[in-house]
């Protein structure tokens, strides 16, 4: 049974001399026959464990399990003893593959837990700039000794994020050709990367190999994957002293280039809708008014959600032509509000700009605006209301019609507030619309009010259940008589305000138009 132990197992006296041997042993330690001192017939490392073993048995310590290599492998040595007679026996296993998986292991925890590292600071922000700069950071910490990000060339040159061994990425731009670079143009391209053997390191030109970096060991450039197309590229650098990349890193690479290279693509995407939607909205928001031909106009907007900047209800002033005689305010209500509300309101509002050659003929403009959007794919109608204004001596002339749309407010001189009697159908239910205009005449000093049903129909008040209402509304503006435009204009989107309090309101749209007290019409 000693003779055929799996392990190798060693029995030294107190001199120092293997007395025993099995066979397991002497394949191992070719040398360590029975008589052979220890000394030199095993590693130095066992050696040393037993003597230490034999000056601690005196105060009646223990043996300590030794670890070394012989070979290529790693074993740890077992001391059992000493008995009566001073002699202890040393039992060997070879640990060398555990300690592999517990290496592995070990690896892959941190590999784990730096892509969690890196997805959680990656995706902390939809700056596009910044998701560069902690790729590169993130790479030249953990992956080689120093890391490049390089974007999609625009305008021919080339976005470049370099970070060294200091840990500071340094952002440039540059006009380089990426064949320079062996596998940069196919990695820009979203091709499988080469393996890093296949690069000559030499051969990398000295954008990418930085002023007092040295000499470049090994280099791996793979594809940074994006959203359909890629993001961009990443080239990793190790010096000359440091182990070449080993397959499982490039491996490993890749997987971290893939979860950068997501972030950046997101990021990228995020800034170019942030780009089109700001294009977009300049568009949408109303336009600045304060006096068109003479007549002074002034308007307000509020849309119903806190964070939003156009929604539903919108107002266009179009000052007259070189060969006209009126300017068009419009005022709407689009059905709906949001994003989805203003879509439909930049068609409106485009529309009727280009029948603005027709407006002296409210009807036949209102006619063409119900055809456009009974043709649309949506089923969205719109209230609105039409006026032209002009000035005449010293007052103005306002045409008006409604469609579906609130009656304006005139407020007079003498206090007295007059609802013009416009009335018509709303805009894109019906085939057919009937309509009809107003003509009003206000003398100096008077106004007339235009606004969407998110005044009227706000529900606030003492308790919050109780609808503002065109009453209340009109009872107000008898108090504002001779008010000028703008002032008009803030009292009742303050009335509104303070009766909604902090409860929940549709879009609000005010605009009011004022014969200027005491002025003449140009010469």
């Amino acid at each position: 049974m000693w003779g055929a132990a799996p392990y190798p197992a060693l029995v030294v006296d107190v001199t120092g001399t293997i007395t025993e041997s099995n066979t397991a042993a002497r394949v191992l330690f070719q040398h360590a026959g029975p008589g052979t001192p220890l000394d030199g017939a095993v590693p130095a490392w066992l050696s040393r464990a037993h003597a230490a073993l034999t000056r601690a048995t005196g105060s009646g310590a223990d043996g300590e399990v030794a670890h070394g290599t012989v070979g290529d492998r790693v074993y740890e040595a077992y001391p059992s003893g000493p008995d009566e007679h001073g002699r202890v026996v040393w039992w060997l296993a070879d640990d060398t593959e555990h300690r592999l998986a517990a290496e592995a292991l070990r690896l892959e925890r941190e590999r784990t837990e730096f892509l969690v590292e890196a997805s959680n600071s990656l995706l902390s922000s939809l700056n596009l700039d910044r998701c560069t700069e902690v790729t590169a950071r993130l790479a030249a910490r953990h992956l080689a000794d120093a890391a490049l990000v390089i974007t999609p060339a625009v305008h021919r040159r080339h976005p470049v994020v370099y970070c060294g061994p200091d840990g500071e990425p340094v952002r440039d731009d540059l006009a380089v050709d990426p064949a320079q670079v062996p596998g940069l143009a196919e990695a820009l391209q979203g091709f499988p990367p080469m393996p890093s053997r296949w690069i000559d390191p030499a051969a990398a030109p000295a954008w990418v190999v930085r002023e007092g970096f040295g000499a470049v060991g090994s280099m791996v450039v793979t594809s940074l994957p994006g959203h359909g197309v890629p993001a961009g590229a990443l080239i990793l650098l190790r010096r000359t002293e440091h182990a070449a990349f080993s397959e499982g890193e490039e491996v490993f690479a890749r997987l971290f280039a893939g979860r950068a290279g997501a972030a950046m693509s997101a990021a990228g995407l995020y800034a170019e809708q942030t780009s089109i939607t700001e294009t977009l909205m300049r568009e949408l928001l109303p336009p600045r008014v304060q006096e068109v031909d003479g007549v002074e106009l002034a308007a307000g907007y509020r849309p119903s959600g806190e964070g939003e900047r156009v929604g539903g209800d919108f107002y266009d002033v179009h000052p007259r032509s070189a060969e006209g005689e009126e300017s068009l305010v419009v005022l709407g209500d689009v059905c709906g509000k949001g994003l989805e509300a203003a879509v439909l309101t930049g068609k409106i509002r485009t529309t009727l700009q280009a029948l603005l050659p027709m407006a002296a003929d409210h009807g036949r403009v209102l006619r063409l605006l119900n055809g456009t959007l009974l043709n649309g794919e949506r089923t969205r109608f719109v209230t609105l209301v039409l006026t032209s204004v002009r000035r005449t001596g010293d007052g103005v002339e306002l045409r008006l019609t409604s469609a579906g749309h609130p009656a304006p407010f005139v407020v007079r001189a003498d206090r007295s507030v007059e609802p013009v009697p416009s009335k018509g159908t709303l805009i894109g239910v019906l085939d057919e619309i009937v309509t009809t205009t107003v003509t009003v005449t206000l003398a100096p000093g008077e106004t007339c009010l235009l606004y969407t049903d998110g005044i009227t129909e706000v529900m606030g008040g003492p308790l919050g259940d109780e609808m503002f209402g065109e009453a209340r509304l009109r009872e107000e503006l008898e108090q504002c008589a001779g008010m000028p435009a703008r002032a008009l204009v803030e009292r009742v989107q303050m009335l509104a305000a303070q009766w909604v309090g902090t409860g929940h309101h549709d879009d609000m749209a005010v605009v009011a138009i004022s014969a200027p007290a005491g002025r003449k019409e140009p010469a």
